[in-house]
């Protein structure tokens, strides 16, 4: 058909005054809420420009939101340490003399039950329960016990605020890492950092209000697949998306100017971009206009911040020997955990460590063992280089995963290829700093580590926590998105555990 013909057929008088009601309303609105908007931020780029400065950057060494912190935060600001792949809570933090005892033996249909376990072990015609792969010890005044693969961890029990009845929904990988970093299982949501920056907005005009990186672990390699939407930021402005920094070569690429371009080039440059794409926002009523002067404004400034951060040549020869050998590996968690701490002190709100490697379907007594190294030192030194530094009691350190693994074996426990699988009912996280008690443990796990049976606490309630120590209540960040008020913590009830506040 002509597409004039089909056109004039589908334009019909109802069809055309449909849509134009509708869209009158949507001029009318946004003229009505872009036109002081816009000449405030024309008014900002132009008196900028005359005098030679940077265009204001909305967010960036900003309070973010009106009225926020709610309350007074515990925490300033907040480092996550996720574990990809599931960590095993079983081997690391709750191991229990009754998996002794039944080791070999088959795990008893009482304590299974008939909760769902992923395809992957679902044939099995046995379900072996798999004591520790490893001794374990009780740690500090706390008694905690922990793992001897985590020799480093053991001398910081107490400093450590441990969760051992977490549960989650879901028991694949990539809906449970969503929903542990986004609070939805679907994509497109946005993730804690983002909610954080959103929120409080940066204490920094240097550096972005949130930083991720990722390093790949010894264990399982290559671990899972990391996507940038576990930062993104969802249906919030996309300024509060995470920044990744790159492990090898330049952190950030293209940060040095073109050949011949000068910084003051530069400067003028993006003084005149920033003029005329504010014409544009006032023009089209598009945000993300907006949020491209800012993300522009934010690669120049980062051209002199980046380099002196990624520097560690001014860090003392037993700093980097505390957080060992692999600091000087670019790249490494280790590495990554220096860059973190150096971060915060430069007033980054919150900063992502994915470690990939944790997921041991199989050849769990090679492979655990080899991804615990990789993470045990560096994160004992980051809590006592934070400590030292008068930093610790208000930055919030996360050491989160996206669920746990099976008592049960998969495969033969006594074929070397065994591991275990994937396991959601219950595991063990846990958080220090940031106005948490420290050296307390919450919640139980029965004889066998895999139900629970006090305190169960939800991802969502850790979510709440976590705003709540950064002052924030999680019922009141919200963002109009599909006819709801969206919150990190979702539509269902959460709650702030309050017996992990100090």
């Amino acid at each position: 058909m002509d597409p004039r013909e089909e056109a004039r057929r589908l334009w019909t008088r109802r069809a055309l005054l449909g849509v134009g009601l509708h869209g009158i309303g949507r001029v009318a609105l946004g003229a009505l809420l872009l036109e002081s908007a816009a000449r405030a931020q024309g008014g900002a780029v132009q008196r900028a420009a005359a005098g030679g400065g940077a265009v204001p950057l909305a967010g960036a060494g900003s309070r973010g939101l009106p009225g926020l912190p709610h309350f007074a935060p515990r925490a300033k600001r907040v480092i996550c340490l996720f574990q990809s792949g599931g960590m095993s809570h079983v081997d690391l933090f709750d191991g229990k003399p009754a998996l002794e005892q039944f080791a070999g033996q088959e795990l008893p249909p009482s304590v299974k039950g008939t909760q769902r376990i992923t395809g992957m072990t679902s044939g099995q015609a046995n379900f072996p329960v798999v004591a520790p792969i490893a001794p374990g010890r009780r740690c500090g005044a706390s008694g905690r016990w922990m793992s001897d693969l985590l020799p480093h961890l053991q001398t910081v029990a107490d400093q450590l605020c441990v969760v051992k009845s977490v549960e989650t929904d879901a028991i694949n990988h990539d809906p449970a890492i969503t929903f542990f970093n986004t609070g939805n299982q679907l994509p497109g949501y946005a993730s804690m950092g983002a909610w954080a920056s959103y929120g409080l907005g940066s204490e920094c005009a240097d550096l972005p209000a949130f930083v991720v990186l990722v390093s790949q672990g010894s264990g399982k390699n290559p671990g899972q697949p990391i996507f940038s939407r576990l930062w993104g930021s969802g249906f919030l402005p996309s300024s509060h998306q995470g920044v990744g920094l790159r492990s090898g070569g330049d952190p950030v690429l293209h940060l040095d100017n073109p050949a011949g371009v000068s910084r003051e080039q530069r400067r003028a440059q993006l003084d005149e971009l920033a003029e005329l794409n504010a014409l544009h926002a006032a023009a089209s009523g598009d945000p993300e206009t907006t949020a491209r002067i800012a993300a522009y404004e934010m690669a120049f400034r980062m051209q002199a911040s980046v380099p002196s951060l990624a520097d560690t040549s001014d860090e003392t020869a037993a700093t980097l020997e505390r957080y060992g050998p692999d600091v000087r590996r670019p790249g490494s968690y280790a590495a990554h955990c220096l860059l973190a701490r150096r971060m915060v002190e430069r007033g980054v709100r919150f900063v992502q460590l994915f470690h990939r490697g944790w997921d041991q379907h199989i050849a769990i007594r090679r492979q655990l063992p080899n991804q615990c190294r990789d993470i045990d030192q560096p994160t004992a030194a980051l809590l006592k280089d934070l400590e030292a530094r008068g930093l610790l009691e208000d930055t919030l350190v996360c050491f989160f995963t996206e669920f746990g693994r099976t008592v049960f074996s998969q495969g033969n426990p006594q074929d070397p290829s065994a591991g275990r699988d994937h396991h959601g009912r219950c595991f063990t996280v846990w958080m220090a700093g940031g106005g948490l008690r420290p050296g307390i443990e919450h919640g139980a796990t029965d004889d066998f580590s895999y139900n629970v049976v006090a305190d169960p606490v939800p991802v969502r309630d850790l979510h709440a926590t976590l705003l709540h120590c950064l002052g924030v209540d999680h019922e009141r960040l919200t963002f109009p998105f599909r006819g709801l008020d969206a919150k990190l913590t979702g539509v269902e009830e959460a709650k702030v555990v309050k017996e992990l506040l100090a």
